[in-house]
């Protein structure tokens, strides 16, 4: 089982669903020619994916075209269900940076053929996450900037504040489908600006005043 790293603390979680929303960045729709959703577009990565900041992501040998998505991702800190938006902001235990790697031309294969996007998104080393702070350590804001950058040159790079939908908005929709435990992960989007990443380019994703993680494709 995979167990979460959090700074400055012994604490540990060990992971359990993770919870990926798409669309949540109105510009990162429009880049990949999609329509903004009313409700929060939802998928799921099996924790077996996960890898953490230093590890390798491992390009897949039946895709030519991964990309890169930086993300605020939420940790849960207690089981919930069914909850408003007072108990879903409590229910968040803390935050890190995280990147959902996806494989664009097999997603873009599948969405033709209406099918689910299991293949393009949740192959192994698809989920990279760095350590977390804790929420009572740090009072999230949604000023902070999140940015990835391919080789040192900037890629993604936007403030938090325009998600559609903020982290307690996505917990208490998400809670109103499926309950949510301990240890699961919340990827909340990208902003715009992802693109295909190469064997052996180097990634580093930030959350400015949060936590940075850095790998390499190979």
């Amino acid at each position: 089982m995979k167990k979460i790293k959090i700074q400055n603390s012994d604490k540990e979680y060990t992971v359990g669903k993770i919870v990926c929303v798409g669309r949540n960045y109105v510009e990162h729709a429009k880049e990949l020619g999609n329509e903004v959703t009313e409700k929060p577009l939802i998928f799921l990565k099996p924790s077996s994916v996960l890898i953490f900041s230093g590890d390798k992501i491992i390009y897949p040998s039946f895709s030519t075209e991964m990309h890169h998505e930086v993300e605020l991702v939420v940790l849960i800190g207690k089981k919930t269900k069914n909850v408003n938006l007072f108990e879903a902001e409590a229910a968040i235990s803390g935050y890190g940076v995280g990147l959902d790697m996806t494989l664009r031309d097999i997603q873009n294969q599948l969405k033709k053929k209406g099918h689910p996007w299991t293949i393009a998104k949740c192959f192994d080393t698809s989920a990279v996450i760095s350590d977390f702070m804790l929420k009572e350590n740090y009072m999230l804001t949604l000023s902070e900037e999140i940015s990835l950058s391919v080789n040192g040159v900037i890629k993604q790079k936007d403030q938090l504040s325009k998600m559609i939908f903020n982290p307690a908005q996505l917990v208490e929709y998400i809670s109103s489908i499926m309950t949510l435990e301990e240890g699961d992960l919340v990827f909340t989007g990208t902003p715009a600006g992802v693109s295909k990443v190469n064997r052996e380019d180097k990634l580093n994703a930030e959350i400015t005043g949060i936590a940075k993680l850095e790998c390499d494709v190979v």
